[in-house]
């Protein structure tokens, strides 16, 4: 993401080390745009569900500015889904023509049990909830209940 473009499997894969000095130099604003592009989800719902104010986003998209910390490890934090989901499906071996951006967006809207019935996407907007809806991943992965 610090140069401009989005490579989700490799900002999964990426050390902890990369992603705080990606939070701290500040996610550029336009990449938030670029990702509700790429999620084929509306630009304001995505912010909703991160907790982010569009009037911020437009403002710093304009000026190409970046986003706080917290904000950008709100977005590097989704961003890291996509990647998970990437590099799952890329494990499987069936990952021909997977959009796993677009295979998430529609994950996160629809109510899980493991949840109380509640969708992912509400959990977005804190680190806690985005770990928490990476576990529910991986248990997807493995079989497990979620």
């Amino acid at each position: 993401m610090a140069d401009g473009t989005l490579d989700f499997s490799d900002l999964y894969r990426a050390s902890p080390l990369q992603r705080v000095r990606l939070v701290r130099d500040g996610v550029p604003a336009s990449e938030v745009k670029d990702m509700a592009r790429l999620m084929d989800m509306p630009q304001e719902k995505l912010l909703q569900s991160l907790g982010l104010s569009m009037a911020t986003v437009n403002r710093k998209a304009k000026r190409a500015e970046g986003l706080s910390s917290e904000d950008s490890e709100r977005v590097l934090g989704v961003s890291n889904l996509i990647g998970q989901v990437q590099v799952m499906v890329e494990q499987s071996g069936l990952s021909d023509g997977f959009d796993a951006a677009k295979w998430l967006a529609h994950w996160l809207d629809q109510p899980l049990p493991a949840l109380g019935g509640e969708r992912p996407a509400d959990y977005l907007d804190t680190l806690e909830g985005q770990r928490l809806i990476s576990s529910l991943l991986a248990q997807s992965q493995s079989g497990a209940y979620a």
